[in-house]
């Protein structure tokens, strides 16, 4: 007589640095699938420490917003260090664009944090089964062309590319970027050049622009040498 086979539980990673959105996930998340495994994670720093202890995590629940992030380039730094680890953003911010970019840049979806419980739960189901989740705002057919090609664009940044931008956001000049991120002001200026290179922009000031099209918005500070 065979014997039923019971799907194991899903393991799960929630990165917030608010301890009660955190919570909230986690209720919402053992109430949809019993059993759940959760690992709490407050910065992107804990994250990274997270999914090494837990490489076997169906899925990364990852707010944009939290310390270490520096807008996007944290989600570009776990998944260069963790490429086979799904990632779900969960975040408050609303920009379509900025959606879009995070699935460009290898995020299994985007679940903005106004979404209704049970639709985060759904929405998590399908990313679970291999699908990529957006709103509907986010979607190819909903994107202006312009938006879609600034994602695209900002998509093809590497994660420190995507810190120095998210410094030059906050109105950081060279001198401090290179400071904050302990390297040369050379470097700095390489990155700038290439930056404004790839977003297809003449200068600081557009990039800057761009940026803030895409809704970048950059958390606290990375403390120097994380």
């Amino acid at each position: 007589m065979a014997v039923a086979v019971t799907p194991s539980a899903p393991i799960f990673v929630v990165a917030d640095d608010h301890p009660m959105v955190r919570d909230a996930l986690a209720l919402s998340l053992n109430a949809a699938f019993p059993g759940a495994q959760i690992e709490f994670a407050g910065s992107l720093g804990e994250t990274l420490a997270a999914v090494e202890r837990r490489p076997d995590a169906d899925l990364v629940i990852l707010d944009l917003d939290m310390p270490g992030m520096n807008g996007m380039s944290g989600l570009a730094q776990l998944r260069s260090s963790h490429a086979s680890v799904p990632v779900a953003i969960v975040s408050a911010a609303r920009s379509p664009a900025l959606m879009r970019q995070a699935v460009e840049m290898g995020a299994a979806g985007f679940i903005p944090k106004f979404t209704p419980s049970q639709e985060i739960a759904d929405a998590i189901r399908d990313i679970l089964a291999g699908a990529v989740w957006l709103p509907e705002a986010a979607r190819d057919h909903q994107l202006a062309p312009i938006e879609a090609d600034l994602a695209l664009r900002a998509a093809q940044l590497t994660p420190q590319q995507h810190r120095v931008l998210a410094l030059m956001a906050q109105g950081k000049p060279n001198k401090v970027i290179a400071f904050e991120m302990q390297i040369t002001e050379p470097t700095v200026k390489s990155h700038v050049t290439e930056i404004l290179r790839r977003l297809g922009v003449q200068s600081r000031t557009q990039a800057v622009i761009i940026a803030q099209k895409l809704g970048i918005e950059p958390s606290s500070p990375t403390p120097a040498g994380g």
